[in-house]
């Protein structure tokens, strides 16, 4: 790990939902639902993102609606203006690429900055809390801001105090601050992970930290040798600039197995939306679309497309998507659905990216 590398995690709080909170104010304090129509508790289709007042009666992202409105059938349900929320993405990160000399969009809503030349962990510190003034101030919604030695604790810092956060973990910091959280917050741990690590008695970063590595690699593989240096505080990993980048990609895994095909057709539309978002608020153009399926027993599958012409269409890329998704609509219940863009552009020749796979 650099021992002068800043990065820094600009994640914004409950984004869809913020956007339309500043858009129609009497809905703040309420319970703002963003998604398919719920249609008095019979509706396909998932939450794409909801408030903060939402949360509180167990409603997230992912969930059925159906069970969204089981949970808060008293909440303010919206159709994603998917639109809209791709200029302000575009407004955000303008902010945000005039503060860091490379930038990682991640997201439609949510960027690691390199800002290794802030000149230290406290400048980092005012630096953070200027760009999230100016969000305020120019966006009118709030956003959480992790700094640290490198992109995961950042990640996870962001996470600590949301809504409209700000916490700092310098290179000496990292061990402690991590040992107390579960071990579910280590980006990428997700159930089925969770689950085989309880078993081995692991429940927060600290066992994890403080357990045998090689027991780790014989339940895990080699991705419990990157954990177990993560839980030690050894983050290495740096901020990759459009040039370092590969695709565009959101998944999301399901509450309980679903064979549902309307559900499962709805679910890609509202990835294939986040991710021709996220392209488009990145300027980019993308030719390969992927869809991915996980079925139980983590046996996973993947089908391609490649487009005639490069293309930020999401029509095009929704068009695609459902396309893909076809063979996958076989009666087997499925766990997790993603849908990835790939072989981009953002020139005439030069091939750009934002992300790997990551879960929404």
């Amino acid at each position: 790990m650099a021992a002068d590398r800043i990065v820094m995690h600009v994640d914004m709080d409950s984004f869809f939902a913020s956007i339309e909170v500043r858009r129609d104010p009497s809905l703040a304090g309420r319970p703002v639902i963003v998604g398919a129509d719920p249609k008095g508790g019979a509706g396909r289709g998932v939450v794409s993102t909801c408030s903060y007042e939402a949360r509180r009666y167990g409603v997230h992202s992912g969930m059925p609606i159906s069970r969204a409105f089981d949970l808060c059938p008293h909440g303010v349900y919206l159709p994603v203006d998917r639109n809209l929320y791709v200029r302000t993405s575009a407004d955000i990160m303008a902010i945000l690429s005039r503060h860091a000399g490379r930038i990682e969009q991640v997201s439609i809503d949510e960027a690691y900055l390199d800002v290794s030349d802030a000149g230290g962990f406290p400048a980092a510190e005012a630096l953070a809390a200027a760009i999230k003034q100016e969000v305020r101030e120019t966006v009118g919604i709030t956003c959480s801001v992790g700094v640290a030695p490198g992109k995961a604790v950042a990640k996870i810092a962001s996470d600590y105090k949301k809504p409209d956060g700000l916490t700092v973990v310098r290179p000496e910091e990292a061990a402690g601050f991590l040992a107390p959280l579960p071990v579910e917050k280590i980006p990428g741990v997700g159930r089925k992970t969770g689950e085989d690590l309880r078993q081995m008695g692991i429940r927060t970063i600290g066992d994890l930290a403080g357990h045998d590595i090689q027991a780790l690699i014989a339940r895990l593989g080699r991705s419990g040798i990157s954990m177990h240096r993560l839980a030690r505080g050894i983050d290495e990993a740096e901020v990759q600039g459009r040039e370092g980048s590969k695709s565009i990609a959101r998944e999301t895994t399901f509450d309980a197995d679903t064979a549902d095909p309307d559900m499962l057709s709805g679910v890609v539309a509202d990835l294939a939306d986040d991710v021709a978002g996220t392209l488009a608020a990145a300027g980019l153009r993308c030719r390969t679309v992927t869809v991915k399926v996980r079925y139980r027993g983590f046996e996973t599958h993947t089908r391609s497309r490649t487009l005639p012409r490069f293309t930020a269409d999401p029509e095009a890329i929704h068009r695609a998507a459902s396309a893909l998704l076809l063979p996958f609509l076989n009666g087997r219940p499925v766990r997790l659905i993603g849908v990835r863009l790939s072989t981009l552009e953002g020139g005439r020749t030069r091939q750009t990216a934002i992300d790997e796979f990551v879960g929404t």
